[in-house]
């Protein structure tokens, strides 16, 4: 593969995770000129940036450099940050919006899902995109990753069609949303919808029965204590 591949897939993972090029500098240790320099091909792509990129951000060394596995062959907290919060810091007005949804019940489209009169508080870290939406999931499919009364931050795609393969997704049906794993089928018409916990069967769905993807990119776990 060429510099030019890997720096595809790079800028790439910087688009879908939701970050500007200096928060991925940041997140990687790296100095920010010297990464625009990588990307922009007047430096070589270093094994030393491969391996903070893969280190940092939980990236497979074999996609990122070969093209081959998934993003993220085995899902990794550096992918989607897990973070635990206080309960009281769900009702600031300020940041991130947090909608009083369980996104894994009923077939609310989404323009119904984040309609204003859901927004319950919000979340002010700078570990979350003001992009993003928070809303609340229940049940075990996911657990322990994503726990029932768990929070998630997610955000929708900029393209359907790029799904990043091996990351967590808000999945929403016709009549049903649920938050998955997203993994290739052999079948370029399918995709396999996996859970985390081992009770779960995989599931099969057509992508035209997909209406909308939402990326999670944060895991809040919340601590109700007094």
């Amino acid at each position: 593969m060429t510099n030019q591949d890997i720096i595809g897939r790079i800028k790439y993972l910087i688009k879908e995770l939701g970050l500007t090029q200096g928060e991925f500098a940041e997140k990687i240790e790296c100095d920010q000129s010297n990464l625009s320099k990588h990307l922009n091909g007047k430096l070589p792509i270093s094994e030393s940036l491969l391996n903070k990129i893969v280190i940092n951000m939980g990236v497979s060394k074999a996609w990122l450099k070969e093209g081959t596995d998934v993003p993220f062959a085995k899902y990794s907290s550096g992918a989607v940050p897990s973070l635990i919060i206080d309960e009281s810091e769900l009702k600031s007005m300020k940041g991130t919006p947090v909608y009083d949804i369980d996104v894994t019940a009923g077939g609310m489209n989404r323009s119904m899902m984040f309609a204003d009169e859901h927004i319950v508080g919000a979340v002010n870290m700078p570990n979350i995109s003001p992009d993003c939406r928070i809303v609340r999931v229940s049940g075990d499919s996911m657990s322990p990753v994503i726990c029932n009364g768990d929070f998630i931050a997610v955000r929708e795609l900029s393209n359907m069609s790029q799904i990043f393969w091996g990351q967590i997704y808000v999945v929403v049906l016709d009549d049903y949303r649920m938050v998955k794993y997203l993994r290739k089928h052999s079948d370029a018409d399918k995709v396999i919808l996996r859970s985390e916990n081992p009770r779960y069967d995989d599931m099969e769905v057509s992508r035209s029965e997909i209406r909308e993807l939402l990326v999670v990119q944060n895991i809040l776990h919340i601590d109700s204590r007094l």
